[in-house]
């Protein structure tokens, strides 16, 4: 009984110095984490809406409301050029195949899909991790917020985009998600 009782205070010794370890490591490493992210999104924020200069969050009750009409919305900025008011970046999730995908959507006051960053994910290597190559995100470029956007092997259409070959269930939630997207922006933010 004494040998087991010893072991056991070992292995709790153990355990405990690790947890230790690893609670000092993350209290580290989490701040340079968290500006790595937002280093990411703002540079991701200028890519998909390239003419602003300064974005602003949007007013967080109103936020509030959007997020309860679709959970996966994370954020939306405001862009501005000076003072003018060019459009929105909205941050959201969505589940693919891999798991979650998270992503940005820009958005120009005049009603058009300026960009789609996709920020991380866990999909499939050359299948569905190709959502973040530019031939799928350029395909939602210019494209207008009044139609559904679907997606097709060969976009000819104002409404469609670029499918990723063999990777349908990430194709479908991205662009479903910018759906969701595109009916916040006419029904909550457009002017």
């Amino acid at each position: 009984m004494n040998e087991t009782l010893k072991l056991g205070l070992i292995l709790f010794i153990i355990t405990a110095v690790s947890a230790s370890v690893l609670a000092v490591s993350n209290n580290i490493t989490a701040p340079k984490i968290a500006e790595a992210d937002r280093i990411k999104d703002e540079s991701a924020k200028r890519e998909i809406l390239p003419d602003g200069d300064e974005f602003r969050p949007l007013d967080e009750n109103k936020l509030k409301e959007i997020q309860s009409i679709d959970s996966n919305i994370l954020e939306i900025y405001e862009g501005y050029s000076g003072s003018d008011l060019i459009g929105y970046t909205v941050k959201a999730k969505t589940n693919g195949y891999g798991g979650e995908i998270e992503f940005m959507t820009g958005i120009s006051i005049e009603g058009k899909i300026m960009g789609i960053k996709i920020l991380n994910h866990g999909e499939t290597p050359g299948l569905g991790a190709n959502a973040d190559k530019p031939y799928f995100s350029e395909s939602f470029k210019n494209k207008s917020v009044e139609k559904e956007l679907i997606a097709v092997k060969k976009p000819e259409g104002d409404n469609e985009v670029q499918a990723l070959t063999s990777a349908t269930i990430t194709t479908t939630a991205v662009v479903s998600e910018v759906n969701v997207v595109r009916e916040i922006y006419n029904s909550k933010l457009a002017n």
